[in-house]
């Protein structure tokens, strides 16, 4: 835990875990999205930390932000209100 990188990707990490297990434990059960769609985040996070703790900060700060991209437009944790 030396690096900003590794703060980063931890705290996404953290947040994909609370919203798994959110999810998994609310009644009723709601219909939520294949388990393997939480993996996509998690290896975004471990691949922009390694590659921002290896000298290539730019694409370490992209991967990091494509797995926000990625829980927001489809694990969606903020259920927002479109249209009237």
């Amino acid at each position: 835990m030396s690096s900003i990188y590794d703060w980063i990707s931890l705290a996404i990490f953290a947040g994909i875990i609370v919203l798994f297990l959110h999810r998994a434990t609310a009644e009723p059960a709601n219909e939520d999205v294949s388990l393997f769609y939480y993996l996509v985040p998690a290896v975004g996070c471990a691949v922009g930390d390694y590659l921002g703790n290896h000298g290539e900060a730019l694409w370490g700060v992209l991967m990091l932000a494509a797995a926000i991209a990625f829980i927001i437009f489809y694990l969606k944790p903020i259920k927002l209100n479109r249209g009237s």
